[in-house]
């Protein structure tokens, strides 16, 4: 009977004004401090907390949507993660230091060949390089 209840209160309500994100988002920091990994499944606060966090994720998927990384920003992402300078990345790839320079300032867009080779050498997905 719980689950269901849970179910119907997904379908008919949703946070409508800021106001009420903000409310819903207190809720949830008052109900982290009660609720943990012990807490019961069928325990009132667990049930609420799990139905605001529904709640609020929907509202921020609709009003706060987080836009897909560009090709530069994970170029510079995997760049940090594989401490590779700008100098570093163009002996990788076999390209000169400049042109890394143009393609991470966005002024020019990598050929083809070269986009094989970051996504070859920066293990990024093929079809992100090429915009797919």
């Amino acid at each position: 009977m719980i689950k269901l209840t849970a179910q119907i209160f997904k379908i008919m309500a949703k946070i409508k004004t800021e106001n009420q994100y903000k409310g819903a988002n207190e809720r949830i920091e008052e109900l982290l401090k009660v609720v943990g990994n012990e807490t019961a499944v069928d325990d009132k606060n667990y049930i609420e907390l799990d139905l605001l966090s529904d709640l609020v994720a929907d509202y921020e998927e609709e009003h706060y949507p987080i836009a897909s990384p560009t090709l530069v920003e994970i170029i510079k992402l995997r760049m940090y993660e594989m401490n590779l300078t700008q100098l570093k990345l163009s002996e990788l790839l076999g390209i000169s230091p400049s042109r890394v320079s143009e393609y991470l300032s966005g002024k020019s867009e990598p050929t083809l060949k070269v986009a094989r080779e970051i996504s070859k050498k920066l293990n990024i997905d093929a079809n992100i390089v090429l915009g797919v």
